[in-house]
């Protein structure tokens, strides 16, 4: 459980009275744990998949894309919102989408998804495609130049979803002055100042901030 700004007791409940994850998911966290370590931290959370799902469901995306997919969790749980539309998966690690291919399979949706290998700021670059939804869940000290190149791409009223942007509550605590937490201060300001965009912070998780461009 990821409970960084509600109490544990809330996030529990919460928890409690959300749809639970899957098998195929739950074993695909536990894989993700025994393999990663410490990594497996970068997982998204259960109620984080549901969520993922639901929006994708409501906003029915022709074409969709994720930064950052790891082991699959996050990227199982969009596609299997899609409704004849495509997800974009960016990621630098073949070891670990490695995972996820095989999860995608297994889940049914190894058919909508499309995985490009390498730094996302510059296959990003060659994307094309007006984007309908996106999740952004990956290096922290890139996040202002992945959000331009999504935010740019986006189609007016397109989602973008932005993991992380709470660090554990850090950001509104001014004793935490380290280099990552005032990275992401600055990253929220910018969202919040962007004048193409409205912007609503979840505290879903660790924050999950929904960029919708007007």
């Amino acid at each position: 459980m990821k409970a960084y700004v509600l109490t544990s007791q809330v996030a529990q409940y919460i928890l409690d009275h959300s749809t639970p994850p899957d098998p195929l998911l739950r074993e695909l966290a536990a894989e993700t744990a025994e393999l990663t370590g410490d990594d497996a931290g970068m997982q998204i959370s259960a109620d984080q998949g549901t969520f993922l799902t639901l929006i994708t469901q409501l906003v029915a995306p022709r074409v969709a894309v994720e930064v950052g997919t790891f082991t699959g969790y996050s990227s199982v749980c969009i596609a299997r919102g899609l409704s004849g539309g495509r997800l974009h998966c960016f990621d630098v690690s073949e070891e670990w989408t490695s995972v996820a291919r095989r999860y995608w399979k297994r889940a049914g949706v190894a058919d909508r998804v499309t995985l490009t290998l390498g730094p996302a700021v510059e296959t990003l670059a060659g994307f094309d495609e007006p984007i309908d939804l996106a999740f952004l869940d990956a290096d922290k000290p890139s996040y202002p130049r992945y959000y331009e190149l999504l935010i740019d791409r986006l189609r007016p009223g397109g989602l973008l979803m932005v993991d992380n942007t709470l660090r554990r509550g850090h950001v509104a605590d001014p004793a935490h002055d380290d280099a990552p937490t005032a990275l992401m201060r600055e990253f929220n300001d910018l969202v919040r100042e962007d004048p193409r965009v409205t912007v609503l912070m979840l505290p879903v998780a660790d924050g999950l901030t929904l960029v919708r461009k007007l």
